[in-house]
């Protein structure tokens, strides 16, 4: 069907870099799933750079060179420009502090992974909240964010009480995609809409400490047996 239409599957890995899935008929890592791959390698990101960065991937010579193209201003030889591109080349020191970091990726999401199982053991008996569902057969997570639903409306109330015992959080994409100006609608996507009123994101960076996360476990039930 892909070919008849001569469509891409376009892969967006820039939060899940680093996990694994497997069905019966794929196998792969994130980001190289789909015919391209894209992530991000911004500081706060699972493989993150000092600054903004991001790379392309893909198993297809004629794609790459397409993407090559575009990223440097739609040139193949200088100041001979097939096509409008972008001025949108990885920075030198940027890529060297990456090449230092990318042996570490996979030991950063062990971690991460770590964290979160400790989250939904003690925050799994807290009825108020929703936490993830983790199936992990013949797959793997990044848990680039650890977010939870607050079922009971105190989502906000939550959220200050971190703040005022220091621990940072943060609400994702508080608008909807399709409240946003820029791709607005009159559809009703109610499921959307009460999750961006519901969410919040916990600390999970992998150099969180066990110490730092049991403080953090122990304030949010605090909260909920106040």
């Amino acid at each position: 069907m892909l070919e008849k239409h001569g469509l891409y599957i376009l892969e967006d890995a820039a939060q899940s870099m680093g996990s694994k899935y497997c069905s019966e008929r794929i196998f792969g890592s994130s980001g190289t799933l789909g015919d391209i791959g894209t992530t991000s390698f911004f500081p706060s990101k699972n493989l993150g750079c000092y600054g903004d960065g991001g790379a392309v991937f893909t198993n297809s010579d004629a794609l790459a060179a397409k993407v090559r193209m575009l990223a440097n201003h739609g040139q193949t030889q200088k100041y001979h420009h097939e096509v409008i591109g972008l001025n949108s080349r990885l920075d030198t020191i940027q890529a060297a502090i990456l090449n230092i970091k990318l042996p570490f990726l996979d030991n950063y999401i062990s971690r991460r992974v770590e964290i979160a199982g400790r989250y939904n053991d003690s925050l799994g008996i807290v009825k108020s909240l929703k936490i993830p569902q983790i199936k992990f057969e013949r797959r793997t997570h990044a848990f680039h964010q650890y977010t939870v639903i607050v079922e009971d409306g105190t989502r906000d109330q939550l959220r200050e009480f971190l703040k005022e015992n220091g621990i940072p959080s943060m609400i994702y994409y508080p608008l909807p995609l399709h409240k946003q100006k820029a791709y607005a609608t009159k559809d009703e996507l109610k499921i959307s809409e009460q999750l961006c009123q519901k969410v919040i994101s916990l600390p999970i960076c992998p150099e969180l400490s066990n110490e730092q996360q049991t403080y953090i476990i122990n304030k949010i039930q605090s909260f909920y047996k106040s």
